[in-house]
């Protein structure tokens, strides 16, 4: 009887195939059929004809003509990989100074926090098809925003960058920071995930560290950089992955692939760039996922 007990480990297991079973069936069943297809298609030309589509082989065409023939494609790409570079710090940034002063005790919390989750709703579908149907106009209103924020603080940006040139900053370091302070409109919608994984991070460091290191004569400043930080940083990981896979499913790349394949009908073509795109974003993700899993702390 004893020796018909599931061990502990045997018991994670299933609770770990369980969890993943819901994924695991939609793949299997949605989304694989597609991907074989994707495949056969960027090694292929597709000719629609009234019975259906038929395919010829073309080997490797379809790739050459995306990295070396298409004038756009490698532009493109060059653009989207860049502004992740330089999006992702931002985002990462804002989201964790966020999450630390929503994690403090004060009235109103839980109104500040729902006004910070508005930008999730505000990019979500239903609110998407709204706008598409003209109900709402929210780029619009964006833009408009944007815009007289930035005519109206023009004195102001070049006042904080003199400022910044003054303490010795490098140019390139103050074009970037001036460079968030624009779009910051942008940096908002894209961050209301991540403060709430952060948030959630910040709320499962034991209150008691705090307490100790507060009678040990550490200050705010040393009790972030020593306890915070080191404690939130798999949660960190976990923010640049979705960060970096978020700013790329929207992308200008994304809608070139997607005119190639509808627009212009090329769907061999579109193939060949949707399998460039997604090898190229694996192995920047596998490359950020080595480098910062290294210096994670993991309780």
């Amino acid at each position: 009887m004893r020796g018909s007990k599931l061990s502990l480990n045997h018991k994670r297991s299933f609770l770990g195939i369980a969890f993943i079973a819901p994924w695991l069936l939609g793949f299997v069943f949605m989304f694989a059929t597609p991907l074989i297809q994707s495949i056969k298609f960027s090694f292929s030309k597709l000719t629609v004809d009234p019975s259906g589509f038929s395919l010829d082989w073309v080997g490797w065409s379809n790739f050459n003509n995306a990295l070396f023939v298409d004038a756009t494609f490698n532009r493109v790409l060059t653009e989207s990989v860049r502004d992740m570079v330089l999006n992702v710090p931002m985002i990462l940034f804002f989201s964790l100074f966020s999450a630390t002063l929503l994690n403090q005790k004060f009235r109103g919390r839980i109104l500040a926090r729902a006004i910070f989750f508005l930008p999730v709703i505000l990019a979500s579908n239903a609110i998407s098809a709204a706008e598409a149907s003209g109900l709402i106009n929210l780029v619009g209103d964006a833009t408009a925003v944007n815009e007289l924020g930035q005519s109206g603080s023009q004195y102001n940006v070049m006042s904080m960058v003199m400022i910044l040139r003054d303490i010795g900053l490098p140019l390139s370091f103050v074009d970037y920071i001036v460079d968030a302070i624009l779009r910051i409109y942008e940096i908002i919608t894209s961050s209301g995930v991540q403060i709430l994984i952060f948030l959630a991070a910040l709320q499962s460091v034991p209150g008691a560290m705090y307490e100790v290191a507060k009678i040990e004569g550490a200050t705010a400043y040393e009790s972030f950089w020593k306890i915070t930080f080191p404690l939130v940083s798999p949660l960190i990981l976990t923010n640049v992955i979705y960060t970096i896979i978020d700013s790329f499913s929207g992308s200008s790349v994304t809608q070139m692939i997607f005119s190639t394949a509808f627009t212009t009908q090329n769907f061999g073509l579109s193939a060949a760039m949707s399998w460039i795109y997604t090898l190229i974003i694996s192995l920047i993700l596998i490359i950020v996922g080595y480098v910062l899993s290294k210096r994670v702390h993991y309780n």
